[in-house]
Formats: C-alpha cells, sequence, structure tokens
C-alpha cells in the first residue's frame, strides 16, 4: 500500500464538521434560556483556533473564552465584530487599556483588579460613568484562579465600585463535573448560587456562567445564563460513566517506516523495558514524544493497523522515542504485512480518552500536546 504526500509526516485530519456537530449537541442539552459558548483557548485545545473559531461562529457561537490577552487578540482578528471574547487569566496591571482597545472582556478576580480596570478605562464603552466591559470570577470552591469568599464579602459594599466595573459577566468553576455524583458540585452551586443573588443585588442585569463541558450534563439547575464547553467540542467524553455523545473530531495517522521480524527474543527501545519473541513483527513508524505521543502511553498504548478497509489493533512496545514509536504487528497476516503502510494512534477506535488513560492522563492533555511536524488536513 502505498501512501500520500500528506501521510509521510503523519497525517492529522480535524473534521470540522464533527466539532459543529459537538457544539450543537451540547446547546441541545441547555434550558432556553442559556446560551452555549465555547473555550478555544491554547489554540482550540491544539487543534487550530483559526479553524476552530470561524467554524463555531458560523455555527452560531457568539462568546468566545481564551486564556490570554494574546489569544484574545489573535482571536478578535479571526471574528466578526459580534463575537464576545472573554480573557480567562485576566489583564496584567499596565494592559487594561489595550485590552480594552481590542474589544476584549477580561475575567478579574481580586478587587484590586476591579479597581484598576475602572481606574485605566472609564469611559471607553461609550459611557463616561462606566468602565469598559469586564466579568468577575469568584472561587465557589475549587481553591484555583477566582475572589475568595471573604474578598467577595468585603467587595460586596462598595457598591460604587460594583456599578461602575460593568460587568457581564458573574463566573466560577467546577472541580468535578465528570464525577456526576460527587458531592462537591452541589456544594459549588450552592456557593456560587449564594455569591450571585447577593451581587444582583447591585448588579442587576449581570450573566452568570458556571458549566464546564461536564458540567452541562448535570443539569438545567448548572447551566445558568451562558455555559462554557470546551474538551467536549474536541471529542473529549462529557460523561465518562457513560458511552461518549461526542462524534471524534481528530484522526492521526503515522507512516510506517520499517517493518521486520526479529529473529530471537530481545529488548525493544531505549532501557530495554520490554522484551519481543522470536519471530515478532515490529512496524516502527515517524512520530514520537516530540510530536504529542506521550511517553506516558509506553508498553500501554495501542494503535490500529490500517489495511485497506480493515483496521486491527496492535499494541505499542518499548518505550516511546523522541521520533518514533513501535508497535508489535505479529497479529497480521502476511498479506495485511505487505499492504501495511499507516497506523492511527487516534480516531474513532482509539479515542483521545483511550489514550489519556493509557498514559495516565486525560483527554485535554493528548489534544493540546500534539505537534505540528504532522500535515494538517480539515474537513
Amino acid at each position: 500500500m502505498t501512501i500520500s504526500e500528506q501521510e509521510r509526516e503523519g497525517l492529522l485530519t480535524i473534521d470540522l464538521g464533527a466539532l459543529v456537530d459537538n457544539y450543537r449537541w451540547l446547546r441541545g442539552q441547555l434550558r432556553s434560556a442559556s446560551e452555549c459558548g465555547a473555550v478555544v483557548k491554547a489554540d482550540a485545545y491544539g487543534l487550530g483556533v483559526a479553524q476552530v473559531a470561524p467554524a463555531l461562529f458560523t455555527a452560531g457561537c457568539r462568546s468566545f473564552f481564551v486564556a490570554t490577552q494574546r489569544e484574545g487578540e489573535q482571536l478578535r482578528s479571526l471574528l466578526p465584530p459580534e463575537a464576545t471574547i472573554y480573557v480567562l487569566t485576566g489583564v496584567r496591571p499596565g494592559c487594561e487599556q489595550a485590552c480594552a482597545q481590542a474589544g476584549l472582556i477580561p475575567v478579574l478576580v481580586t478587587t484590586a483588579q476591579v479597581q484598576r480596570w475602572c481606574d485605566f478605562t472609564m469611559g471607553m464603552g461609550g459611557d463616561a460613568s462606566l468602565a469598559a466591559p469586564a466579568a468577575l470570577k469568584v472561587d465557589s470552591g475549587m481553591t484555583r484562579l477566582g475572589m475568595g469568599g471573604e474578598e467577595f464579602a468585603a467587595l460586596l459594599p462598595q457598591t460604587g465600585l460594583l456599578r461602575r466595573a460593568n460587568l457581564q459577566l458573574f463566573l466560577s468553576h467546577l472541580a468535578c463535573a465528570d464525577e456526576a455524583d460527587h458531592a462537591q458540585n452541589v456544594r459549588q452551586l450552592q456557593v456560587f448560587s449564594g455569591m450571585l443573588t447577593q451581587l444582583r443585588k447591585v448588579c442587576p442585569q449581570v450573566r452568570a456562567s458556571f458549566a464546564n463541558s461536564a458540567g452541562i450534563c448535570l443539569g438545567e439547575e448548572f447551566q445558568f445564563d451562558l455555559v462554557r464547553p470546551g474538551s467536549a467540542l474536541y471529542g473529549v467524553n462529557p460523561v465518562p460513566a457513560q458511552p461518549n455523545p461526542m462524534r471524534p473530531v481528530v484522526n492521526l495517522r503515522l507512516p510506517v517506516l520499517q517493518l521486520r521480524q526479529v529473529s530471537s527474543d530481545c529488548a525493544v527501545g531505549y532501557g530495554a523495558t520490554q522484551t519481543a519473541v522470536a519471530g515478532s513483527w515490529l512496524a516502527v513508524v515517524r512520530g514520537g514524544y516530540a510530536d504529542g505521543i506521550l511517553r506516558a502511553q509506553s508498553g500501554r498504548g495501542y494503535g490500529m493497523a490500517v489495511v485497506g478497509n480493515e483496521a486491527v489493533r496492535v499494541p505499542m512496545l518499548g518505550r516511546v522515542s523522541m521520533d518514533t514509536t513501535i508497535f508489535d504487528v505479529s497479529a497480521l497476516s502476511e498479506t495485511q504485512r505487505s499492504q501495511l503502510a499507516l497506523i492511527e494512534v487516534l480516531g474513532a477506535s482509539v479515542t483521545v480518552d483511550d489514550v489519556g488513560t493509557a498514559a495516565g492522563t486525560i483527554g485535554y492533555e493528548i489534544l493540546t500536546s500534539l505537534g505540528h511536524r504532522y500535515c494538517r488536513q480539515y474537513c
């Protein structure tokens, strides 16, 4: 079997149609009053924000979330003016005006940030009595980025500052949403709901956002006004205890560089951690940990040997190297081996969740680790 020029360095296919279908499925889980946004940080989880974000906008998405101001500035150049872009890590001191001028909404997490935002951007939103639009994030129990309960309680009496801050969104983040029965979910919901009630006494029009991908599936009480799916858009299962309702978005096929049979028992790969028995057939493919085939998969991962319209599961053998990975293809027939040119390491039969489990991590890391030496194809 011959391979195309595109496949010679590995072919990473990103299915934008599947991505849009996933967005529509998530939107379909919402109560009628909720809006479905999209998290496109880290270059759309490694899949290419320049292609992903416009596809989502065309599908009806209008609220986007990025991690940094630089990501926000890039995204602003890709989308029409009516797209709303939130910067999840806020704004650095001295960058307030640049952030506002780029049409970005920073997610503020301290009283000092709120004060600086007002000081530097008053009137930039078109009303001299208001700052440019901003968002406020609180910590409801994850103990990560967000205003703590005591600081939030101290901010509430500063009604003039809160009103000047022009808050468009109030948000927090779930820590255990992918464990539907975890008591932390309800505890965080109660904390967030209580904080929202207090804030709306001062800023009655502020919208609320709480649910991530898995949070959407916890039920309507978690959805509020705007949800922020990320990983599920790209094929990660938002309900790990159940079959994945998401379509796979990524397919990665690696070319076979060498096919060889070993005549005696022999160690394979760095560290001699595994042995190939006499008579085994080994396929060495182009793609290693420099390309996002995580070394942690060594001896635990697998791929699908692609032969015509068939695909046969084959295990990784030995440690993943920087540029190559070895698979035991002894299960293939002689005819199949003679036609073997590609091994699929991500796809419908080797999902991002499967690979994450094999590597002792999560699908998010698999996606964001994908390298740039592959030929990328969008469909």
